[in-house]
């Protein structure tokens, strides 16, 4: 009898505003469910909602109605002493079986979460034929909170989570529960809000009310503020320009000869030894190369300095670009393919009895390809890559057709298309890599996501020659894209597994995570299929593909920071992530986004867009180094107490890489990437600037 006592349950209603409260004690915990939801629309939606227990007091909850569809649970745990546990959390369990599942990151197993340093744009959504449920945590409430908050999706116990934990990184980059966490006495809280729905159009694209929704609530007032610069962003592409061809030229710009022409560009990369200030050796990070490439494209970075130099009359950037166009055009095609990188013989050098990585001087250069692939780190044995020939190609035609029209750029780029078509399998897609030596097609990622820039190319293409057979193949490619991989988010590609985030190469290629019913996915993937289907869509103006595309992008955009979180010690509102198994933050992706999210808003009439892709293009410079950006350059000065004025300019790729953060310049990196730091997001303001003009950035 004493025990089923204690199981009855302890039911307070209030009923007031909207605001429902109820507690039914259940062993460790309560849970409520049924009748207890006390609004229809949640109990056809939510099975019910579990709180764990802390201590000897059982937890209390509110569940407010914000308005139809939409919900805040608030969860309250008081501790009569302090006390240590892995973690205090709310699970909400759906009352239908989802099919379609999706989360902010992965968390395989049940030791894994996901850290609020994920906690970009942070949501969980089940969904089903006929309904859909989402969960977001409450960012006013985590910016409130001196816990560290995670959520955690389980798909086969159709579960979904937030609560407090501290974290670990040991995968790079996924996040464990901490062995302990140390509550404090006094009150826990954890809030979050729950969308439900059963309109197909919420279910078809389940991120847009999301999206919508968080932006509404927190970006849109920090984007009308001008964040997450403190003013106008011309002075950062000076500073680029600046660091790149005055202060810190000797160590980017790289000029030689070839074929008996003049050729030039920026480095692959530059590290902090090379700064002018720096009092030690100057020690190379990796080998002096000039790539063009998805990521590190130099034709795509010189079209920038391209329209900044037509814009601002100086001579010597539009000479310097010009330089880099004839190198992309010197690299040699064998039945159109090509490679993607041009780089010197390195050396160890010894100096006081240590060593340092140095070039042998590009009288030694020799052509490969990029080394994040499947099968080698060597560039020189490296496959080719198809993403990368398109990227390049691409890049050609539009020099061609927005600033020059050099008959050189259109003729490589159509001899590279004849060459593509050969290696359009039957369902329509391109494979990702050729054996160098056989001009065979690899296996893996044979039919990907990479298809879509191929689709983009050869759009282009088509309307520039007026060739009916580059627009036929592009949008059989573009078919097999859509019939095959949006629907399960498979975003699979290059980085996803042969980058930093190696996590998964083994075992998960073409595989979903169980536990979270998803792939390993990777946002440059989403894009260039967001990219190619309103490409598609303005050759045949056809709305399902425009349909289509809005969904990509906004899913694209769920990696999209809208707030500013405390545990961030440089702005990161606007800036993007890069997959849902790494730990960047303003990575440089963002600079090749922007300019489509505008693009979208434009075409779709919605200013969220248009302002989305401000923000980026604004973070995408928020990692520089220069007196524009205080919080940036303290951290700077923290980690590297030499850097002066001639390092103006200096920008890591993206900021808090490897899953931690903290006021001691944690999350600053080592060296800048010129075409995916500084150079690309100078590139991203310029094209937009003569796209759409100055006013987008409201600059006087």
């Amino acid at each position: 009898m004493k025990f089923l006592k204690k199981r009855l349950a302890i039911v307070v209603l209030i009923c007031l505003s909207g605001i429902y409260t109820t507690q039914q004690v259940v062993a460790k915990g309560v849970t409520v469910q049924g009748e207890d939801l006390k609004e229809k629309t949640l109990s056809v939606f939510v099975k019910n909602i579990q709180l764990e227990q802390l201590g000897s007091a059982a937890p209390s909850y509110q569940i407010e109605k914000v308005e139809k569809d939409l919900f805040r649970v608030t969860a309250i745990q008081e501790l009569k002493d302090d006390m240590k546990a892995k973690s205090w959390a709310v699970n909400l369990y759906p009352k239908f079986q989802g099919t379609f599942h999706w989360s902010s990151h992965l968390s395989p197993t049940d030791e894994h979460i996901v850290a609020d340093h994920a906690f970009r744009a942070p949501a969980m959504l089940i969904s089903s034929a006929d309904k859909i449920i989402t969960v977001i945590p409450d960012l006013d409430a985590r910016a409130k909170s001196n816990y560290r908050w995670y959520m955690d999706m389980d798909a086969p116990r159709n579960c979904l989570t937030v609560g407090l934990s501290d974290y670990v990184v040991k995968e790079h980059v996924l996040f464990h529960k901490a062995e302990s966490t140390a509550f404090k006495k006094g009150q826990l809280e954890v809030s979050f809000y729950v969308m439900v729905s059963d309109k197909q159009e919420n279910i078809t694209n389940p991120w847009r009310k999301p999206l919508a929704f968080m932006w509404e609530k927190y970006g849109k007032e920090l984007s009308d503020k001008g964040e997450p610069l403190n003013g106008a962003v011309e002075p950062y592409v000076d500073h680029t320009y600046n660091w790149a061809f005055n202060t810190w030229e000797d160590a980017v710009w790289q000029e030689f000869e070839l074929n008996g022409k003049k050729v030039g560009a920026p480095v692959f990369i530059v590290n902090y030894t090379q700064s002018p200030n720096y009092p030690g050796e100057v020690d190379e990070r990796e080998f002096r190369s000039i790539w063009n490439q998805g990521w590190f494209n130099s034709l795509r970075s010189a079209q920038g300095l391209y329209r900044y130099g037509r814009r601002t009359n100086n001579a010597d950037y539009i000479k310097r670009a010009n330089m880099t166009k004839e190198l992309a055009l010197s690299f040699p095609q064998e039945n159109g393919l090509f490679p993607g990188v041009i780089a010197t013989e390195m050396e160890k050098v010894e100096i006081n009895g240590k060593r340092y990585n140095r070039s042998k001087g590009w009288d030694t250069y020799y052509f490969g390809n990029s080394n994040r692939n499947p099968y080698t780190r060597d560039c020189r044995k490296s496959p080719l890559h198809i993403l990368d020939m398109s990227c390049t190609a691409y890049f050609m035609l539009t020099w061609y057709e927005e600033l020059e029209k050099d008959d050189r750029l259109l003729a490589y780029a159509k001899h590279y298309a004849d060459g593509l078509l050969k290696y359009q399998d039957a369902e329509g897609f391109f494979p990702a890599w050729i054996y160098s030596d056989t001009k065979k097609p690899s296996d893996v990622l044979k039919q990907s996501p990479e298809t879509s820039k191929s689709v983009t190319f050869l759009l282009k293409l088509s309307e520039l020659t007026g060739e009916e057979k580059y627009k036929t193949a592009a949008l059989k490619a573009m078919k097999a894209v859509i019939e095959n991989i949006i629907p399960v988010g498979q975003w699979e590609d290059f980085e996803t597994y042969w980058s930093c985030s190696h996590w998964g190469s083994k075992f998960l290629v073409d595989k979903k995570v169980e536990r979270n019913n998803m792939f390993k996915q990777n946002t440059l993937a989403i894009y260039w299929t967001a990219e190619a289907l309103l490409d598609c869509y303005e050759v045949t103006n056809d709305k399902r593909y425009l349909d289509l595309g809005q969904r990509t992008m906004d899913e694209l955009l769920m990696a999209q920071a809208v707030w500013q979180p405390p545990f961030m010690y440089v702005k990161v509102f606007g800036g993007f992530g890069v997959m849902n198994a790494d730990g960047e933050w303003n990575d440089s992706r963002q600079a090749l986004f922007a300019d489509l999210i505008i693009r979208y808003g434009k075409v779709l009439k919605i200013k969220e867009y248009v302002d989305r892709g401000v923000a980026a293009v604004k973070a995408s410079f928020s990692m520089m180094y220069c007196p524009e950006n205080p919080k940036t350059r303290k951290q700077w000065e923290i980690r590297y107490p030499f850097f002066k004025e001639q390092d103006y300019g200096f920008m890591m790729e993206n900021y808090g890489h490897s899953g931690y953060t903290n006021p001691q310049g944690g999350g600053i990196g080592v060296f800048t990437i010129y075409d995916w730091g500084n150079g690309a997001a100078s590139d991203a303001y310029n094209k937009i600037i003569d796209h759409y003009g100055i006013k987008l950035f409201k600059e006087k």
